[in-house]
């Protein structure tokens, strides 16, 4: 899945950007803690594996877009743990049936084609007891702004935006998928006076039963 365009800007603008408004602390509460096998979807470019703590024995990184796949395999040989990065969709992952401890979705599960099947893989490839750890942007709070995010999600949004959509109820897509809630703080990120379509974001962690 090849989104060029897409992949300059993220790499080039966007990353950095959200870099600046203090992403990296998000990043870093969304590994902490976690540790045997992980498996993480969407791993662009790799910003998250400067952050995973010593006690992760492998991380298994997917991600679809050549251009960002290579920048993380770049990134990779500086983590501090073992991360193999692969090609793969979200909703086909390579990887057997209940492999890992935990599963790490940032900011992904917005432009997934298939958000469901996404959530069902990640369900059949944790263990049971396995945590999916989350930390994505989703459906605003506020009627307006929903229908806002209706408006830009049905046009212009996930083309020129690499697939993603701004008003996904991803909370209950993830309970939906068989998955229990374990934690879970919602907030405006990054904090803005102004409103815009992609700010409420959540972070949070679910268990496999």
């Amino acid at each position: 899945m090849s989104h060029p365009i897409f992949a300059r800007f993220f790499a080039s603008v966007a990353a950095p950007a959200l870099t600046k408004a203090g992403v990296t602390r998000y990043r870093r509460r969304l590994v902490e803690g976690l540790s045997g096998e992980v498996i993480e979807i969407g791993a662009g470019n790799g910003l998250n594996f400067p952050h995973y703590p010593p006690e992760v024995s492998r991380v298994l990184a997917v991600e679809p877009e050549p251009r960002l796949r290579a920048a993380a395999g770049q990134a990779a040989l500086d983590a501090p743990v073992p991360v193999d990065v692969v090609g793969g969709l979200a909703e086909r992952i390579p990887a057997e049936d209940g492999r890992f401890d935990a599963a790490v979705a940032c900011l992904t599960l917005c432009s997934v084609t298939d958000q469901a099947a996404a959530l069902g893989e990640l369900y059949r490839v944790l263990r049971p007891g396995g945590r999916l750890c989350f930390f994505e942007h989703v459906r605003a709070g506020t009627p307006g702004m929903r229908r806002v995010q209706r408006v830009l999600d049905a046009t212009i949004w996930p083309p020129l935006m690499g697939g993603c959509h701004t008003g996904r109820d991803t909370e209950a897509a993830i309970e939906a998928a068989g998955f229990r809630l374990e934690e879970l703080e919602e907030f405006d990120f990054p904090e803005t006076k102004v409103p815009a379509p992609a700010v409420a974001h959540i972070l949070g962690t679910a268990i496999r039963p």
